[in-house]
């Protein structure tokens, strides 16, 4: 079952990470030069945070 909690969430991931992405360049007014990069911080430190959550929660 953990598995599917941490695909789950990957996918979740994708797309929170593609909104905020897009959310910092209409703010920026432009898109950013290394987009795929950006793209990648932002989803790895809210993986990170989040499998380490769920991770948590499964083995008290």
């Amino acid at each position: 079952m953990e598995i599917v909690y941490f695909t789950l969430v990957g996918i979740g991931l994708y797309f929170a990470s593609d909104w905020t992405l897009d959310r910092l360049e209409t703010k920026r007014g432009s898109r950013f030069e290394n987009r795929s990069i950006i793209f990648f911080v932002i989803i790895l430190v809210l993986a990170f945070v989040s499998f380490q959550l769920i991770s948590h929660f499964m083995h008290p």
